[in-house]
Order: C-alpha cells, then structure tokens, then sequence
C-alpha cells in the first residue's frame, strides 16, 4: 500500500517536472529565442563599390547603419504597468539582440521616444529617460544618436524653450546639427521647429540650418571653383547630406505607399494636414533647397513609405518599432558610402504569431493536464476501444 503510494507520488512529480519544462521551454522560446530566430535571418544590403576598389577597401569604407522610430514609451499618465512591462521587453529584446546580431556602426531613433515627454514632470522626465537608457544601452563601439519627435518635445503649439533644452541636454542633440562619419554628412533635424511662424526656437533652428547648407554647399565645389562667399568656410567632407527627422516632407498622403508594413488600406486615402501629419509645402521645398539630400529618412506615421521628391529625392518613412503601434515593427539595415547607400529591412516576430503560439501551447497543456488525471481519455486508449468494441460485436 506505502509502496503504491510513493509510485503515483514519483508520477505525479515527474508529470508536474515535464509540465514546468514545457511551460518553461514555451516563455523562453516566445520571450527571449524567438528574437534571435528571426533577426538572424536579416543581412546588411551590399553597396557598390569603385571599379578598382578591393572588397577589403570597400567594407572598411561602409557605415552600417540601423535606422528606427517612434519607440514611445509609456509614461506615468496614459501608461498602464503591464502594458509598459510587455512593450518595453519586447524593444529592449529586439535592440538588444539587433546589436549583438549585426553589430552596427550608428544607430539612429528618428524621434517620438517617449510617449509622454510633451506633458512629463521633470520626475516623470527623469523616470522615463532612465527607462531609455537601460533598454537602448550599447558598447563603446556603437553610437546612438536620438532625434526630437513632437511626443518628446511637444507640437509646435506645445513645444517650449525648457522641454527642448531638456531634451538636447540628454541626447546631445540640436537641430541643424551635422554629424560626419567615414565621410558621409548627416543633417540633424528638429522638424517640429519647421513651422515658419518666426517663433524664438524655430528662428533659432532655421538659422542653424541656413548656416549649415552654405558650409555644405561650398564643400560640393570644385577646387578651382572661385567664390569669394566660400572663402572663409570650413570645409566639410564632399558628399551629399542624408536628412534624418521626425516629421516627413510634404505629400498628400499615404496613397501611393506599398507594402505589407505601410498604411492599413481604409487609412491610405485620408488627406494629411500639414504641420501635423507632415511638414508644410513650404518648409518641405526649404530643406530640399537648402541641402539637395541624397537621402530622406523620417518617422512619425508609423507606417512605412517610401517616395521620390523633385522626381530623383528618395525620401523612406521608417514605421513605428512598438508593438503597441504595429503588429509587425521593423527598422532599417542602412550599408551608406560617401557616394551610395543601400537600404534593407529587417522585421521583427509578429505579435500575432507569438500569440497564436501562446494559445497552442495552452491549448496543448489542458489536454494534457486533462488527460493525465483521466478526464480526457488519451486518443490511444479511445480507438482501442473501438476496435475491441468492433471485434466484440
């Protein structure tokens, strides 16, 4: 009888035992593995390289870049705990196995970190930040480089001298600001600054750009070009700027944008209003004068478009890398030449997917809990006795 006893005590341990590792295997697969799985499969796009150019020359020449945006984390006001728990281990995850993966050179936030900056105390501001900078931590040999969104900072009817200020002071960052790397010109943006009302932080802003575009501009001439206004500028690396923002230029709207990560179809056609959705006809046709880019990249929509300015301009509209925004986030793989660029995209798991894997799993564990203490009879047992009920008759 004791001996029995101890028998089924020895089952019953060993079927809990089986049911915490499945259970384990499941949470580990789902929350940490499932990360790897599918960022590996993501590659740096090539870039062309000079005709006498070695392959060794050209891969020390290429920046690899990762691009993303609209990351909004949630704050105290509007942020549920366990909404903040589940969307910030999913980021964190992500950028974390993205670095350790692909191992860029730059990575670039296109603005909208937070989700609450335009209205945070500066407790709440601090909190947040905090936040950001133990999911979005990096070596020494990655940089980050953050622009402002009008979450972080406010709409221009929001946006303050303070909340800017606190803003540049944590991520060193300035509109008009030129960041050069292996010879490529990056522009820094603060596209919620482009209103072009005259406003204290917009004039500021606007004449660091102007100041910018002239140094860009009298490096693109050529050495024996004579210009007396360029004589006294510093010169910058030759090669033509990529513009990197919040807000995109102008277009209508998102009825021409393609693929499976741009706009829900019921939400394509809508007309975009200008300083909200999009920058202004106006400030759009500025940056363009100004800085004749080779290369636009801006977030915001949350969405993924790509469209082509003055007919040759490509401008990509990076989609949100929340999942509290999309079902299927992404970012993009940039290889970028002083001369050329090649873009890829690099998706992340499907929410969808993890939850359909969550419920099979679910579903898996009751049948087996429900057989195991004989409410469900095992498949096996069950036609069995069919068959022994068919010899019978």
């Amino acid at each position: 009888m004791l001996s029995s006893s101890s028998t089924a005590l020895k089952r019953r341990l060993c079927f809990l035992l089986k049911l915490v590792c499945f259970v384990s295997s499941v949470l580990i697969f789902c929350e940490f593995l499932i990360y790897y799985v599918v960022i590996l499969q993501c590659r740096w796009p090539n870039v062309k390289g000079g005709a006498h150019t070695t392959e060794k020359e050209t891969s020390a020449s290429v920046l690899k870049a990762i691009i993303l945006a609209d990351t909004h984390l949630l704050g105290e006001i509007k942020g549920h705990w366990l909404d903040k728990l589940r969307r910030e281990w999913q980021m964190e995850r992500s950028f974390q196995t993205a670095l350790w993966l692909l191992q860029p050179d730059i990575v670039f936030i296109l603005g909208d970190v937070f989700d609450e900056g335009k209205w945070s105390s500066p407790q709440a501001w601090a909190d947040d930040v905090r936040r950001f900078q133990k999911m979005f931590r990096h070596s020494v040999f990655t940089e980050l480089v953050v622009i402002a969104g009008n979450h972080d900072i406010g709409f221009h009817y929001e946006m303050t001298a303070y909340k800017v200020n606190r803003f540049e002071k944590v991520f060193n960052f300035t509109s008009g600001k030129l960041i050069t790397r292996k010879g490529i010109n990056f522009v820094l943006v603060n596209s919620v600054a482009m209103e072009g009302d005259g406003c204290a932080v917009c004039r500021t802003s606007e004449a660091k750009l102007v100041a910018l575009s002239h140094k860009l501009n009298c490096s693109q001439q050529k050495p024996n070009h004579s210009n007396k206004r360029c004589s006294d500028v510093e010169k910058l690396p030759a090669s033509e700027p990529i513009l990197l923002q919040h807000y995109p230029l102008y277009r209508k709207s998102d009825a021409e944008c393609t693929g499976e990560d741009s706009a829900p179809p019921e939400q394509k056609n809508i007309p975009f209003k200008e300083k909200y959705d999009v920058l202004s006809q106006e400030a759009s046709q500025k940056l363009l004068w100004w800085f004749q880019p080779r290369l636009i990249l801006s977030g915001h929509t949350h969405s993924a478009c790509e469209v082509l300015h003055a007919g040759k301009i490509p401008e990509i509209s990076v989609p949100s890398f929340s999942w509290r925004n999309r079902n299927n986030p992404s970012f993009i793989m940039g290889s970028i030449t002083p001369t050329d660029f090649s873009l890829q995209k690099c998706f992340l798991p499907f929410e969808s997917r993890v939850f359909t894997i969550y419920c099979a799993a679910g579903a898996l564990l009751v049948i087996l809990v429900l057989a195991h203490v004989q409410l469900l009879t095992p498949p096996f047992y069950f036609a069995q006795r069919l068959i022994s009920k068919h010899k019978a008759v």
